[in-house]
């Protein structure tokens, strides 16, 4: 079974990391927005410092990001170029509804989006759209402290019914919420939430998870009835779990670990708590306020397909003092000697993509879709912009080595694959540009600084040929060293 001739190929990137014009069109401040660049990044991003506006001191590198909000006319045409079937993009929640509780929306916001999904129309690239990709408006998290409250139910509910009513036709691939299982792990970031003394972290990002799983479910079953064609997806940030040894406590350890992230998805997809979670809750003493009716209400309305992305897997341990050795991502990993790794300590295990997708197959049973997998790497311009990002090509290659070892040898279902950060784009983790991702090259340096001119790089050339073969050529291109 080879790969299906309409494979959505394509890129991804989300809104907050490419747009810029923060301010621009009626636009407030969302969460992402106001994460600075540097060594404070982190305390923000795990709920730990507030921050809340824009201080003297720190740079932001979502206020202008790549200015693709002035640019996406010549970016989708780049897009267009390269063949691409499918651009995976987010909208700005704070961009449509400025305060997240507006009574009605912000038409500027709306036209923008409706302008460049006519554009993608005009180049036959289907739009996968995400909802809420790391977005949570300022006013929102001020009022309401934001994931914290049930209120977000309601005002992520309208939002959500008003981008499927007004984009019906132009849009036919959706996601609800990127990354859902990063509220656990950076819950500014996934869920606006800022931690107070006292505060109880675990129950209060399992109350925040039950209201992200209730708006989801809710925004799911608007979007069936608003248009049955419409196919809605759920989103992971997806790795397998390696125990460290044959230990069998390790082998517990990484079952436990692949729960955390699959808790999220078992109820997208299946309409309920899994068990585990229920006696997680109940063994911890964790209070999740769950009301009459939201049991059903996530029965309602399973999603349609399970999208997930896919960097590095993970190497876990029951015993702490096995990670004295640890690696680069946000969770919890020890060095895996059988791995090489990134530039950033990320370890590149094409494999375990291929073991990922028959993880979630067999535990599913639905359509999947790779929305994000890619290599964040230091790229060394000539003089004309032209990168030779041969350690890019190898790497992606190798990954779609292996997913189509999925389909073909395996027998997963797979509707399509957008890598991450087709564009230069900032780096979620870092805030960084030097942690470089695209297949197209953007002057811009970690301290804001540059052109913002795009150019084209090696792997540029190689993916418009690996598209236009479904697949079947991977090797690497002969290209002149040219800018766009």
């Amino acid at each position: 079974m080879a790969l299906d001739k309409n494979f959505l190929w394509g890129g991804a990137t989300a809104a907050n990391q490419v747009e810029g014009g923060v301010l621009e069109g009626g636009r407030k401040l969302s969460n992402i927005d106001v994460l600075p660049c540097g060594e404070d990044r982190k305390a923000v991003g795990f709920g730990e410092m507030e921050m809340l506006e824009w201080k003297e001191g720190y740079y932001y590198p979502a206020k202008e990001a790549i200015d693709m909000y002035h640019r996406y006319m010549d970016d989708i045409q780049l897009f267009a170029e390269m063949g691409f079937k499918a651009y995976r993009m987010s909208l700005s929640w704070s961009r449509i509804f400025p305060n997240g509780d507006d009574a009605e929306p912000n038409e500027e916001g709306l036209a923008f989006y409706e302008g460049i999904f006519k554009e993608l129309k005009k180049h036959n690239i289907e739009p996968l759209v995400t909802i809420a990709h790391f977005d949570v408006p300022i006013h929102l998290i001020k009022e309401y402290g934001g994931w914290r409250s049930r209120k977000l139910v309601d005002f992520y509910s309208r939002y959500a019914e008003t981008v499927l009513k007004r984009f019906k036709g132009y849009v036919k691939y959706w996601l609800t919420i990127n990354e859902i299982n990063i509220l656990l792990h950076q819950p500014f970031v996934g869920g606006g939430i800022i931690f107070k003394e006292g505060d109880n972290k675990e129950e209060i990002k399992y109350q925040a998870a039950h209201y992200q799983l209730l708006a989801s479910a809710k925004a799911t079953k608007i979007a069936h009835e608003v248009d049955p064609e419409i196919q809605v997806g759920c989103m992971l940030a997806g790795g397998s779990h390696y125990p460290y040894t044959c230990r069998p406590e390790d082998y517990q350890e990484a079952i436990k670990r692949d729960r955390e992230g699959y808790f999220f998805i078992d109820v997208q997809a299946r309409g309920k708590y899994p068990n585990y979670a229920l006696k997680k809750f109940e063994q911890e003493g964790l209070n999740i306020v769950m009301e009459d009716g939201d049991a059903e209400i996530l029965a309602s309305a399973p999603v349609d397909f399970v999208s997930f992305s896919y960097y590095c897997s993970r190497t876990v341990s029951a015993h702490p003092e096995d990670y004295q050795q640890a690696t680069g991502n946000l969770f919890a990993s020890i060095k895996n000697d059988n791995l090489p790794s990134t530039e950033w300590g990320w370890q590149i295990d094409p494999l375990g993509l291929r073991n990922s997708l028959n993880q979630l197959y067999d535990r599913y049973q639905k359509p999947l879709f790779i929305v994000e997998n890619g290599l964040g790497a230091i790229d060394q311009p000539d003089e004309n912009g032209f990168v030779d990002d041969e350690y890019r090509i190898d790497y992606l290659r190798k990954h779609v080595e292996a997913f189509k070892a999925a389909v073909e040898v395996d027998g997963v279902e797979l509707l399509g694959y957008t890598t991450w950060g087709c564009i230069d784009l900032v780096a979620a983790s870092t805030g960084q540009m030097s942690k470089r991702y695209g297949f197209i090259y953007v002057d811009r340096d970690d301290e804001g600084n540059g052109t913002l001119n795009r150019s084209k790089k090696k792997s540029f050339d190689w993916y418009k040929q690996v598209i236009a073969t479904n697949g079947e050529n991977l090797a690497s291109p002969v290209v002149a060293t040219a800018s766009v």
